[in-house]
């Protein structure tokens, strides 16, 4: 358990890399510095965190759809052509033209879209009988699409913004799930280790008890008072207490490795002989209902979160494919207002066939625009267009599709819960059945300390053998390893139904938020 509810932050981190990862032959850790160390170094987390910040960026393209779109266009040609009436030019046709165009368009959320377009243009020919030239033209048109069937809507129009949105939860939910794995793990390996240790320390007092009785033996048959062949069961007894001591030796190294795994030391530093925790397995009853365990695994367990926002991403995939069922039916709406101008070309007797040019009147472009700005002349247009798509009448693969999809997803979710409601039923029995342990074989290691320091007595006056000191011994020795190990186990399944209850990271006060910050 972490002392005093520490939140696990940026600073904590920077402080154990400072601290903790000093040069030295033996390590000093505490189960926060591991789960720190794991949460900053473990390869698995680092893979997943990138997942909600993916996803993150999903969504900002997603929202890019209602972000204004702003066009320009320039266009510029100058034509030459032979004349072939005699109302064209005496050899050669030329014409001049450019124009260029603005325009602003705006998607909206009703899933049709709003555009203003500013229009201009400036056209210089040779022909004969023009009554403008230089022409300039300018129109400013406002336009108005909107489907009033297919694709209408606010839910529509918003769709991938939505699924985007509901990925990046359900990758933060994923991350969640990894996280409490992750302090799990290190939980599991830090107690074994720590059991490790005083199995260890538990196994050279029966090695020192054993040894204690092998030299009391050797002394009362130096005086004479014990036959010899006490001594053999004695040194039978050190021997094989020896051997056990090699074996929980190596069970120690072998926690030690898989602790420096889980916590990934060898990513920064590993040149140090051993871990030593530093903190104790606690033993403090945790009562919790089935019930109450039931209502909050089913609130704050990651898998389940993920696959409810997956079952909303499948019931908005059906109801785009049910949309899409529907006849087209749009509106299209427009109002516009042109302006004319250039240099007006005057004829005699106001007769452009006479081709006897008496004056012109210059005009300018800007003219036009004031026209067009002003609406000077104003025009209109509404258009309803309907049109039935063949494949929506013979074909419903994608509405049928979607609806699969949707009660595949339906089932995962419910085959989970049940999943989820045997994991958390077990959680509990074992807490209660683990706490119930340690109470029983608690009451057994007491019984046998007194037998054996009855036994022991007895021996000083001669009521028994040495055989049956060396059995109450090993006996001794074998309870207090089955209660260390009870004790252990119950740390371990308070731990493992945090976990299936999705609880560990509030319990622990390790923020979310802080592990994002610290990886970006």
């Amino acid at each position: 358990m972490l002392g005093h509810k520490k939140t696990i932050s940026v600073l904590s981190i920077l402080f154990l890399f400072s601290s903790v990862w000093g040069q030295q032959k033996e390590k000093s850790l505490s189960l926060e510095d591991c789960i720190v160390s794991a949460l900053q170094n473990n390869l698995g987390v680092a893979v997943e965190i990138l997942n909600p910040q993916l996803a993150d960026i999903s969504v900002s393209l997603a929202k890019q759809k209602f972000l204004p779109q702003l066009g320009f266009s320039l266009f510029k040609r100058e034509t030459n052509t032979a004349s072939f009436s005699w109302i064209e030019a005496a050899e050669q046709v030329t014409t001049k033209f450019s124009d260029y165009a603005a325009q602003l368009t705006q998607e909206i959320p009703t899933g049709g879209n709003f555009s203003v377009t500013l229009y201009s243009y400036r056209e210089d020919t040779n022909r004969k009988f023009q009554t403008i030239n230089p022409r300039y033209g300018s129109s400013l048109s406002f336009n108005f699409n909107q489907p009033l069937l297919r694709d209408f809507g606010f839910k529509m129009s918003r769709r991938e913004i939505i699924i985007a949105q509901n990925n990046m939860d359900i990758s933060e939910t994923l991350l969640k799930g990894v996280l409490l794995d992750t302090v799990y793990n290190v939980e599991e390996a830090y107690w074994n280790l720590v059991y490790s240790i005083e199995n260890l320390n538990v196994k050279k007092q029966a090695l020192d008890l054993a040894r204690d009785l092998l030299n009391k033996n050797k002394r009362e048959v130096e005086i004479g008072t014990l036959a010899p062949i006490e001594i053999l069961s004695a040194e039978a007894e050190v021997a094989t207490r020896e051997a056990e001591i090699l074996q929980a030796e190596v069970l120690v190294k072998n926690s030690e490795d898989r602790l420096r795994t889980v916590i990934n030391i060898a990513a920064k530093e590993g040149d140090f002989e051993g871990i030593i925790p530093t903190e104790e397995p606690a033993f403090e009853k945790k009562d919790i209902s089935l019930d109450g365990a039931l209502l909050l695994g089913m609130e704050n367990r990651p898998d389940l979160q993920g696959m409810k926002l997956d079952l909303k991403n499948k019931e908005m995939d059906l109801s785009y494919a049910k949309n899409q069922l529907l006849p087209n039916l749009s509106l299209e709406a427009s109002y516009w207002s042109p302006g004319i101008s250039g240099t007006e070309i005057l004829y005699k007797d106001g007769n452009p066939l006479t081709e006897n040019v008496i004056g012109e009147i210059p005009g300018v472009a800007s003219d036009a625009l004031k026209d067009a700005f002003n609406f000077r002349y104003k025009n209109w247009s509404v258009r309803l267009t309907f049109s039935i798509p063949v494949e929506t009448i013979f074909s419903r693969a994608q509405y049928a599709q979607a609806r699969v999809s949707q009660d595949q997803a339906m089932l995962r979710l419910k085959n989970q819960e049940q999943e989820a409601f045997l994991e958390i039923r077990n959680a509990v029995r074992t807490v209660q059945t683990d706490y119930k342990r340690v109470q029983a074989y608690k009451v057994a290691r007491e019984l046998a300390e007194k037998k054996l320091e009855a036994e022991e007595k007895k021996l000083k006056v001669g009521l028994t053998t040495n055989y049956l000191v060396l059995q109450h011994q090993r006996d001794l020795a074998d309870a207090r390893g089955a209660e260390l190990r009870a004790i252990i186990d119950y740390n371990l399944s308070l731990a493992r139904m945090d976990k299936v209850l999705g609880t560990t990271l509030k319990n622990k006060n390790i923020k979310f938020s802080k592990i994002l910050e610290s990886r970006m």
